[in-house]
Formats: C-alpha cells, structure tokens, sequence
C-alpha cells in the first residue's frame, strides 16, 4: 500500500515465520560470544546472588524454630529463648541478604555494560549497512521501516537481552536451589510440590505456542505503522493541499487497528501465564499446608521447617513463573534480531574496482556503449542507449517525463548498474573504479534539494570539509547566494534547522549549487537544478553555472528547452532511446521530435505570459 508520498508499502502478512533457534544461535555466535568473560562474571555472580537468597528461609525457619521451642520451654519453667543464638542466627542472615544484594549489584552492572555495548554495536553495524545497501533495496521500504530497525527493534532486543539472561540464571539456579532445600526438609511435601510442574509446563507450552507469531507480527506491523507516520508528517503540507487528511487517518487506522490486534493478541496470551500460575501454586500451596500439619502433629517436622517449606513453596513457583515470562521476552527479542539480522545479511552493492584508477588524471571522455537497463529486470526502461561525449563538452539530455532522462544519470553515478552494455569514462568501465573515486568525480544539483541541519557554512562545505573560508565565499558569491547569505543573523554561521524550513526552495537549491562550485568537480550532473527557482534568480546563476561548466564534462536535464539552447550536444529521448541528437538550432530546423517538444513547451509559455 503506498503512502501519500508514494514510498511503497509492505504487505506484512507475507512475513515469514520466525526460525527462533536459528536466530538465537546467529546472536550468540556473532555478538554475545564477543563478551564471554563478562558474561561468565555475570553467571558467577547471579548463582552466587541466588544462593544466598535460597539459604535464607532455612536460617530464618531456624530463627522459628528457636523462638517456639524458647517459648515452649518458658512454659514448662525453662530458660526461655536463648537471645544470643538468636542473635547470631538473624546476624547471619542479615549478612546473606546483604551478599545476595551485592552480587546482584554487580551481575546488574555487567550485564548492563553487556546489553549496551551490543546495542552500540549494532545500531554501527547497521548505519555501516546503509551505505553499502544498493538503491533498489530501499525501492521496496519505507524509511519508517528502516527507522523501526535502528530504533524500536534494538531497543527491544537491549532491554529483552539486559533482563531474560539474568532471569533465566536465576531462575534455573533457584528452582534448582529450592529444590534441594526441599528435599533437605521433606521429600513427602516436596513431592505435592512437583505434582503441579507437569501441568503447568503443559499450560506454558500452550501459551507460549500460541502467542509466538503474534511478536513476530506486531514488531513488523510497528514497522509499517512507523513507516506511515513518517510518510504522512514529512508530506504533511502535500497531505493538507489535497484535503488528504481523511484518507491518510483511514489508511493510519487500519494499519494501527492490525498492530492493535496482533499486539493485544500477545500480550494477552503472555498475560495469562501469571494468573495460571498462580492458580495452580495456591493448589499446590493448600496441599504442602495440609501435609505439614500432619507431620508437625506426627513429630516428623519442626514448626520452624514448616514455616521454611512454605516459603520455599511459594518461591518455588515465582521462578517457573519467571521462566513462562521470560519465553515471553525471548519471543519478542528474536523477532526483534530476525529482523535486524534480515537487514544485514541484505547483499550488499558489488565491488567490482579492478586495482586503483587515477582519478585525477581522468578528463571526463564519456561513452555510453548499448546500454539497457531496467529497475524490475522484466521490465526494461533503457533499451539501447549509445552516446559518445567528449571532455568539456554541455550535454543537455530531454525528452518527456518517463523518457529515462534521471535514470540515465543514476546508471552513471553507479546508483544502479547496467543490465547489460558499458559506460565508459575515459575508456574505463565505470564497474573498474572503486564507488567512492568514482563517485568524488561528479557534482551533482539536483531537483529534490537535501540540507542538513546545522551551519549554512557546514552545509557548502559538506562535499570540501577542508575548504577556507574565503573559498567557501567564492563559491556562494558565484552561485549568487553570498548576498542572501549576509543578510541572515549570523551570516555564514546561521543555522539551518533539520527541514530547512527557515530559507525558501531557491535559496536551498542555491545552496547546493554553492556547494557543488566549491567541491570542483571533474564532471558536472544538474537535473533540474533550477526548477525550483524563479525566473530572475534563474538568469542571474545561469551566468555562473555557464563559467563553473567551462572544461568540464556537464550533462543538463532539463523540462524548459529554453534553458538548454547552448549546449554543445542535446539528446533527445523517449521510450528509453535516444531518438535524436544534435544542436539546438539543428534539431529545430529538423522538424522532428524535438522541434515538435520545443514548439508546444513555448506555445504553452506563451499562453501563460497572456
């Protein structure tokens, strides 16, 4: 479903199914096994911490026992309770929970360290994923798509990770520990205590089973919502002009009311693992209760034993609990890290550079050999495109809108690669150069300016970092900015907020001019770089744009024929091929497509000036 910025959607019921082991064996190997020590720290220190928890209710069942027979032998005329042994028994205690606290002071902190440093490390991996991407990949997501991977997905598998590997130690270690002390007290009451296991590992299995396609479904429903927000609100003038707002809040409630659905259904599920657990710890709490009685009555069993089985009982089901919960958050972290392991293991744009070409010896010679090209291989766009241009030389390249003209400039930056034929630069295969040499050749004005938020300096300096100051303002003064420029508050220093919304869609694209004028490129690329400019600030740059063309190889695309008339090469395209070539005044007095293209452009404009 498209957006109403025409970004594709994402059909997300296709979603494969999540391959759990798969993904939690990929994440130990690739990631946590680079934290071993630490992750051991942690192990050590969580067994150590959920032992001293466990010793406790054994102690203080003996603190019990020591009160009761103190007070029993009050009764009979004894001593009473012996307070130093008392004493000395809740010291101890005292001492355990305080050890039990600093141990799992110190696994938190680890732990803690672990989780972060594993979320710096992916959301590098996947910034260091982006550029290596090739284009047609972000043909078919959303930028809220690839926006949910670095921030909902890795925030989910951080935090899941941070606290599921500490539960599960100390759970295990606790229903382990428990247990024992258990048996060590009576294994006629522990064994009422295990009957309830089996029935609530059958229920767990059940719920969990269930609930597990709805995590992997609400994490990419989140992403398709987010995609949508992002769509809506970066277009939200686009949105506003076409009275939109109706349809674009029916297309936001239908992809929110599916997230509503697939979220509710898990979180419900995972939700009823508490509640039945508790149910069948009470059952299991009544007949632990009932057979105490019976053996404290039968002399079998201190008071104080009583007191420490109970406890143990109750902790014992929290852990199994927490084990039903934590399959829970290990759902919903694996298909937070399929998805991010989905999008790393995208392939990645071929290095196809044989050795290191000398760029700075390049003059810009460009052949285009029976180039054909298609962005859906079945579909193709560019059938048979051959154009020879020598260095210096203005190519102006026209033709109706879907004619090819961009895509040919693309194919040229390497953005896409050919299906088949070759472009040459000084009789290199541009697939010879490497992406970043190739690309540092090339300036580029585009019709879609892009600024970023920060200094107008930083923004001209953004393709020459090193550049001075005083070439910083040549090159505005030559795209015809510098005055502009002087009249913000702080000159070349004013800020540029992230939209750029404080300067106007000229003065943006003058901006890119000035910034492409101070890179010096070898070779120029200008797709309607003026479209966005009005008639006078367009005669006062064309001027500019004429000096900065001179000795380098330029290609114009251009919808106002007018603006072309001098351009040492004009090719015309339609369908995909060149269908004419030549000058302005040549391909006129042909009487061809062009001169047809140039008559009904300048019959409209003439209609327009009346």
């Amino acid at each position: 479903m498209p957006g109403p910025m025409g970004g594709p959607g994402r059909n997300m019921s296709t979603a494969k199914a999540k391959d759990f082991k798969k993904t939690t064996k990929k994440l130990i190997k690739n990631y946590l096994s680079k934290y071993k020590i630490a992750l051991i720290i942690v192990i050590i220190f969580a067994i150590g911490s959920t032992i001293f928890t466990i010793v406790g209710p054994k102690i203080l069942g003996n603190a019990t026992t020591e009160i009761f027979n103190g007070l029993v032998s009050k009764l009979s005329g004894g001593a009473g309770i012996d307070f130093g042994k008392l004493g000395a028994i809740l010291l101890g205690l005292l001492g355990l929970y305080f050890s039990s606290a600093l141990f799992s002071l110190i696994q938190g902190f680890t732990m803690t360290g672990v989780s972060q440093k594993l979320t710096y490390k992916l959301r590098n991996d996947i910034v260091q994923k982006i550029n290596k991407l090739p284009m047609n990949y972000f043909d078919t997501k959303t930028h809220g798509e690839v926006l949910s991977i670095i921030t909902n997905d890795i925030d989910t598998l951080s935090m899941n990770l941070n606290q599921s590997i500490t539960q599960i130690i100390t759970s295990v270690c606790t229903i382990i520990g428990i247990l024992i002390m258990m048996l060590s007290i009576s294994w006629q009451m522990t064994l009422i205590s295990l009957i309830i296991l089996p029935i609530a590992g059958v229920l767990v299995k059940i719920i969990v089973t269930r609930s597990q396609k709805y995590f992997k479904a609400q994490q990419d429903y989140l992403g398709h919502v987010n995609g949508q927000v992002e769509e809506i609100y970066g277009g939200l003038n686009i949105v506003k002009v076409f009275n939109a707002e109706r349809k674009a809040d029916k297309e936001f409630e239908k992809a929110n009311n599916t997230l509503y659905h697939s979220a509710w259904k898990s979180q419900f599920l995972s939700g009823l693992i508490h509640p039945v657990m508790n149910f069948i710890g009470n059952i299991g709490y009544v007949g632990v209760a009932v057979a105490g009685g019976y053996l404290a009555i039968n002399g079998t069993i201190t008071v104080g034993n009583i007191q420490s089985f109970i406890q143990y009982n109750r902790q014992f089901v929290q852990p199994i609990n927490q084990i039903a919960q934590i399959s829970s958050m290990l759902q919903s972290m694996a298909a937070a890290a399929e998805r991010i392991f989905e999008f790393l293991e995208q392939p990645e744009e071929i290095d196809t550079a044989k050795g290191n070409i000398d760029t700075s010896k390049i003059e810009g010679n460009i052949v285009f050999d029976h180039v054909k090209f298609g962005y859906d291989p079945n579909k193709t766009i560019i059938n048979d495109f051959n154009c020879s241009v020598k260095n210096g030389q203005k190519i102006a390249i026209v033709g109706p809108t879907g004619a090819g003209k961009s895509t040919m400039v693309k194919l040229l930056m390497r953005f896409y690669d050919v299906n088949s034929g070759a472009i040459l630069i000084d009789g290199h295969n541009i697939k010879d150069f490497k992406r970043g040499d190739l690309r540092k050749m090339f300036g580029m004005v585009l019709q879609d300016t892009w600024l970023f938020g920060g200094t107008v300096k930083d923004n001209i300096k953004y393709g020459k970092e090193d550049a001075t100051d005083d070439e910083v303002i040549r090159a505005a003064k030559a795209a015809h900015v510098h005055h502009f420029i002087k009249t913000l508050p702080n000159g070349y220093n004013s800020l540029l907020n992230e939209e750029s919304s404080n300067v106007s869609a000229g003065q943006k694209q003058l901006l890119t001019i000035a910034r492409v004028i101070l890179a010096d490129p070898k070779i120029l690329i200008l797709d309607e770089a003026t479209s966005s400019i009005d008639t006078r600030t367009e005669i006062q740059i064309q001027d500019a744009m004429d000096n900065l063309m001179k000795g380098r190889t330029s290609f114009i695309i251009a919808h106002r024929l007018s603006t072309i008339k001098n351009a040492d090469l004009i090719l015309v395209m339609n369908h995909g091929d060149i269908v004419e070539q030549g000058t302005h005044e040549g391909l006129l007095a042909k009487g061809g497509f062009y001169s047809d293209l140039y008559n009904s452009q300048f019959e409209v404009e003439e209609v327009e000036t009346k």
